[in-house]
């Protein structure tokens, strides 16, 4: 079962998960190992930010992730990953550093994106998945 939508919000250093807020929507998918493939494998690319609550570029990066899910509704896909939460996802894909974020298509990674990039770059990378 995938978790429901969730918003992004400043993070302190001792939040774990988006927090959603009160008559906010936004479609970002907090995912778990369980729930990761079948994310990524569905009919619309998809992209995820691996990121975690104590890093400052992560935090940084939270609002353009979610301006892409905004942007990209209906077209992409928009998950976050907590490698602190979920470390077998992050060594699976051999995350080293954080933010990192993973644009697929198809079940299979087409981009990595690492570090605190500008706007521009995310979605130049978007418009290439469609």
């Amino acid at each position: 079962m995938t978790t429901p939508p969730l918003t992004y919000n400043d993070y302190t250093m001792h939040d774990r998960r988006p927090q959603r807020m009160k008559g906010e929507i936004c479609m970002i998918h907090n995912l778990t190992v369980d729930e990761f493939d079948s994310f990524v494998s569905g009919d619309m690319p998809a992209i995820v930010d691996f990121w975690a609550p104590w890093c400052g570029p992560c935090r940084a990066m939270g609002p353009m992730i979610e301006e892409i899910a905004q942007k990209y509704e209906g077209r992409i896909t928009v998950g976050k990953v907590n490698v602190d939460d979920e470390r077998r996802l992050a060594q699976k894909f051999k995350i080293f550093s954080i933010p990192t974020v993973l644009m697929f298509s198809k079940g299979e990674a087409k981009k990595r994106i690492t570090g605190l990039v500008p706007m521009d770059e995310l979605t130049s990378a978007a418009d290439e998945l469609l």
